[in-house]
């Protein structure tokens, strides 16, 4: 089997649709990454695949939240988004907001991907943060303590009562923040 068929049909046939050099190397076992990167030419210039973003390359189409996972990593989506979808921040914005190592707005295929910068020690344990469909998401929970940490208690949520409360006591140890824990006490009414 050719590497160029071979670097297809491991990408259709993954359930996956966002893919990086490295990630590929992995699945066909190639050692040449020259040749992969010709074949994956090759592939995009008969319009097999997509390279929305220098390194990334996609099926076709793929999955927007997939894509915020790849772009750097780690990553993990969280803040506005997951708030907005948990009925706590009610304003709609269309942007994908992650927590990444880094501070960086990019726009891809009509779609923005905001990342903000957390501290690297809140890596360290995965509690809060849930692996669907090839993606990191934040429990609501966690993105409200992502967001009152982030924005050093600057920020306005419409509705907290789908929040549980024990829950965010269980993650806000994380943080290792005394600011933090005093303007999650007054936000929540916590005891």
């Amino acid at each position: 089997m050719s590497l160029q068929k071979n670097v297809l049909e491991v990408m259709q046939n993954s359930s996956r649709s966002v893919f990086n050099v490295q990630s590929l190397r992995m699945l066909t076992d190639c050692k040449d990454s020259q040749k992969l990167t010709q074949s994956l030419h090759y592939y995009i210039k008969e319009g097999k695949i997509r390279n929305p973003r220098r390194g990334i390359y996609t099926k076709a189409t793929y999955d927007e939240k997939e894509m915020a996972c790849s772009l750097y990593r780690p990553a993990y989506i969280s803040l506005e988004y997951v708030l907005q979808r948990a009925g706590i921040v009610f304003q709609y914005d269309d942007t994908i907001t992650c927590v990444s190592y880094l501070n960086r707005i990019v726009d891809i295929d009509d779609k923005t991907y905001q990342f903000r910068i957390i501290n690297p020690e809140l890596w360290i344990g995965m509690e809060g943060i849930e692996q669907k469909d090839n993606t990191l998401i934040a429990v609501p929970e966690r993105a409200f303590l992502d967001m009152v940490y982030l924005s050093a208690g600057n920020c306005y949520f419409d509705n907290l009562h789908p929040l549980n409360k024990t829950k965010v006591k269980q993650l806000l140890p994380l943080y290792k923040s005394k600011a933090l824990r005093e303007r999650v006490t007054k936000l929540l009414n916590l005891k």
